[in-house]
């Protein structure tokens, strides 16, 4: 008997749309949700059948309360299975000992998942557990809630084997030869599923690929750096068709793998220039380094040492600190208009604020860069963002200034530069105010992207425990340092921002 999941009243709308529509099941579907097109039929014939109604049966009432019992009982007793039950007692069907179940002991019934709810991970153990013969194709079935036709398509599919023209059964009276092959044949599919599973942890575990990467998909060198590590366990040419790999492929790529690695040399190099710059450099800095030096080589060869070595630069994360304290006084004109180029040193200026929080406490830097080079001109560092931070840093950024030399000071809306002591400076030392409208952080994005780098190349992705704020300090300054004097920049043609000033003929 089945128990419907509509009642009589979700029944008798459909049936009403359904007469109403001119018998069209889909209208009926698309406006309700609501049943399948055999569902509706059917209910419709018991409407007419039932004298245009539809009785409300209780699905129950054919069986004691007692033989319920029996029914639930039995289920939890012998490995909660429904086809189980329903086989050893003869009654009722899977659907209604479920109702019961639920009704009687809501909340213990164990649901089985169908098929496609089952990772690959668990349709190989089933498989495993099928091949071994250690217990029967049904058992393995009820167990884990599946048909038993289900397991062995299973292991067709992972098994690479044709489907039979009948399902294995019973067999008895079998010779001694045919129990030797029947064991022969199931040591085969137990080497092929091992086969399968260890080109797969190889592919996670040795090639570094996330979980669920496909060996097929591999480059023709991973597959073959995959074949030779599993070869002293399983036979060459059962490999090279696990990873979709031809023999001659192979056979390439061993002769190319022994051949000698005529980037030697450069690849010790490029290690060289990469730890050198603490990681903070990517394949186009460590390529203008490699210029400089006068080596020869492409972008692209630059950046597939560098993968081939796992050599990766850091990336960055979003800013949190901000100034903004509200309009506090007149904003100035903005003046830069997004413009960050100068044709000389000490015409435009950029400055802000930025934070760095480390478990000791918080670090405010406040930096003054210059849109020449990006030199960064004077810079303050302290452990409150006051007004004393950003005076004090543009008291040594003026005293760098020659006679007649009157920049742009461009900055965001911050209350630090709305306050009298830096607008008082601004006047003393003859440079014009320029803010960036409010909210708008693109026009000050030469600053931010200063932040940026600063922030990948020095502060993420390492581990501040134990650092007291002094010690954090003075590593910022020697990075500030680094990055005037030796940082190479490709707008720059290689040079760092000193070397490039010298080179120019300006005073570093």
């Amino acid at each position: 008997m089945e128990v419907s999941m509509y009642s009589r009243e979700d029944k008798l709308r459909a049936i009403e749309l359904f007469i109403k529509y001119d018998f069209s099941p889909q209208s009926v579907i698309n406006e309700l949700g609501y049943p399948c097109r055999g569902s509706l039929y059917n209910w419709y014939e018991e409407y007419l059948a039932n004298g245009n109604d539809i009785p409300d049966i209780n699905p129950y009432r054919h069986y004691s309360e007692g033989l319920k019992r029996v029914a639930v009982d039995h289920y939890f007793e012998h490995g909660k299975c429904l086809s189980r039950t329903c086989r050893a007692l003869g009654y009722p069907s899977k659907e209604l000992l479920a109702a019961w179940i639920d009704e009687l002991e809501p909340g213990r019934r164990k649901a089985n998942r169908t098929h496609r709810g089952f990772e690959d991970d668990d349709r190989e153990n089933a498989v495993v557990r099928l091949v071994t013969r250690k217990e029967s194709a049904q058992s393995i079935a009820d167990d884990i809630g599946v048909k038993r036709a289900t397991l062995y398509n299973w292991k067709r599919k992972l098994l690479g084997e044709e489907a039979p023209s009948t399902m294995p059964g019973k067999r008895q009276d079998m010779t001694i030869e045919e129990l030797e092959a029947m064991k022969a044949a199931l040591e085969a599919d137990i080497d092929k599923l091992e086969l399968k599973r260890a080109v797969l942890e190889g592919t996670v575990e040795l090639l570094g690929k996330g979980q669920g990467a496909e060996p097929r998909m591999l480059t023709n060198r991973e597959k073959t750096i995959l074949a030779e590590s599993l070869r002293p366990a399983h036979k060459l040419k059962d490999l090279l068709e696990a990873v979709g790999l031809a023999k001659d492929s192979h056979r390439y790529q061993m002769a190319a793998m022994a051949r000698p690695d005529k980037y030697a040399d450069l690849r010790i190099r490029i290690c060289e220039i990469f730890h050198d710059s603490r990681g903070r450099y990517g394949y186009r800095r460590i390529h203008s380094v490699l210029r400089a030096e006068g080596i020869t080589v492409s972008e692209k060869v630059v950046s597939r040492i560098m993968a081939e070595e796992d050599l990766r630069a850091c990336r960055p994360k979003k800013r949190r600190y901000s100034s903004y304290k509200g309009e506090i006084s007149d904003a100035p004109e903005n003046l830069v208009k997004r413009n960050f180029h100068a044709d000389a040193p000490n015409v435009i200026w950029l400055t802000d604020i930025t934070e760095f929080s480390i478990p000791a406490g918080k670090v405010y830097l406040s930096p003054i860069v210059d849109c020449f080079d990006g030199k960064v001109v004077a810079s303050t560092m302290s452990t409150s963002p006051n007004a004393e931070l950003v005076n004090t840093m543009l008291d040594d950024a003026a005293a760098t200034l020659r006679d007649g030399e009157h920049p742009i000071g461009h900055n965001d809306r911050g209350c630090h530069y709305r306050w009298p002591g830096w607008i008082e400076r601004c006047g003393r030392y003859g440079i014009t105010r320029s803010m960036s409208r409010k909210g708008c952080s693109p026009d000050n994005s030469a600053m931010e992207g200063f932040f940026g780098r600063l922030k990948v190349e020095f502060f993420y992705g390492r581990d501040w425990k134990g650092w007291s704020i002094e010690r954090f300090m003075e590593a910022l300054g020697d990075y500030i340092n680094w990055y005037n004097e030796k940082r190479v920049k490709v707008s720059l043609g290689g040079l760092s921002p000193s070397q490039y000033r010298r080179s120019l003929g300006f005073a570093a």
